[in-house]
């Protein structure tokens, strides 16, 4: 069906052809403004939900980056000859973009086969301030290690891996964070065994 009314002639017969009649129905044009206006909200409130959790699933990823970079770092470190509490402050001056001294911590940790043959842990360090976390690997020297299985070829008599851990306590920074958090850990942890 045409939206144009058939044309119709007047008085002089000259012939009128009529408009659309969605538009000369009375109230018919402000309600398909009303429903582009409400179309327009809701696609602007799509963008930007997207446009948050970009930046902050972003954000995640950088951090994680940047967790990598630096517990790769202090394993290299520790098994280079430092000792362990200079690695773990030479790891946490590294980490000042992240904050690590008061929003994270760093442990690193010694390992070497013990007298019944299972991994112990023969020193540790970790960083002071912080959040409240435990090592993975286990806690006090003497005390059994729970390495990864991929770590028990590597540990062979006589020799110590050292195992970097990095603790981060993740902030959103849009306000869509408070969705992602159930999307994402609050606490983000990377480890690196050398």
């Amino acid at each position: 069906m045409s939206p144009f009314q058939p044309a119709r002639q007047n008085k002089d017969g000259r012939m009128i052809l009529r408009s659309p009649s969605s538009l000369t129905r009375p109230g018919h044009a402000g309600r398909e403004h009303g429903q582009a206006m409400l179309e327009f909200i809701l696609c602007v409130f799509m963008l930007f939900v997207m446009v948050f959790a970009l930046i902050d699933i972003s954000r995640v990823i950088q951090d994680k980056q940047v967790m990598s970079g630096l517990s790769r770092q202090g394993s290299n470190l520790a098994s280079r000859g430092t000792s362990l509490q200079d690695t773990v402050s030479a790891l946490v001056t590294q980490g000042a973009a992240l904050d690590v001294g008061t929003r994270g911590r760093i442990i690193v940790t010694s390992v070497a086969e013990g007298a019944s043959g299972t991994p112990e842990i023969t020193g540790q360090a970790e960083s002071t301030g912080g959040i409240p976390v435990t090592s993975m690997i286990g806690t006090g020297v003497g005390q059994p290690a729970n390495v990864p299985a991929a770590a028990n070829p590597i540990l062979q008599k006589g020799q110590t891996i050292y195992v970097t851990e990095v603790f981060y306590s993740y902030q959103t920074v849009t306000p869509i964070g408070n969705l992602l958090k159930l999307a994402l850990p609050s606490t983000l942890y990377e480890a690196a065994i050398f």
